[in-house]
């Protein structure tokens, strides 16, 4: 008997719509329900998150429809990474959305690589300003200490220069109540 697949983490809520029926699915799905749908016997359908798992959203943006097999290669993937926090989350977007990755292809090892640093708060103006100095500090480690040696006052640190520079690939990140500053550079 071939074994069921299912999600081991938590993925929200989906919606979806059945094609036999020309309707609506009345209730909302798991992800484990989604994969488990059998189309020969409730008909074919579509599923697209319900909004509940921001992050899974985000994941899935600008697609019409999720797949099962979607579904089951984002599971596989956390899997792999041991992990299902926000800024694994938001790596997989990066990956997926900027980078123009195929979640199928990505491996936890090519997502190490290719991931952004993450920064979260509750506004991008002042996550800018964090994200800049420490990556400031972080890039040009003695530049950084030469600046914060001169005495000068009138010495201004442009951060929003610093992060628009052709070298950084920056994107900023709606979560609902939270932002996101994904940084990496090209």
């Amino acid at each position: 008997m071939k074994e069921t697949p299912t999600i081991a983490h938590d993925f929200g809520h989906f919606e979806g719509y059945n094609f036999r029926h020309q309707t609506a699915i009345e209730r909302l799905l798991t992800a484990t329900e989604v994969i488990q749908w059998d189309q020969d016997r409730y008909g074919e359908a579509e599923f697209w998150p319900a909004g509940d798992k921001r992050e899974i959203t985000l994941i899935f943006s600008g697609r019409n429809s999720v797949s099962a097999s979607e579904l089951l290669d984002l599971s596989a993937l956390l899997e792999e990474l041991g992990d299902d926090t926000t800024e694994t989350y938001l790596s997989v977007y990066f990956a997926l959305m900027v980078l123009e990755e195929s979640l199928g292809e990505l491996t936890a090892e090519s997502l190490r690589d290719k991931a952004p640093r993450c920064f979260l708060g509750s506004n991008f103006t002042d996550l800018r300003r964090e994200a800049a100095y420490e990556l400031f500090e972080l890039y040009y480690p003695e530049l950084y200490m030469a600046w914060e040696a001169i005495p000068c006052d009138g010495l201004i640190f442009d951060t929003d220069r610093f992060l628009d520079s052709p070298s950084l690939n920056v994107s900023e990140v709606d979560l609902g109540g939270q932002v996101a500053l994904l940084v990496a550079p090209w």
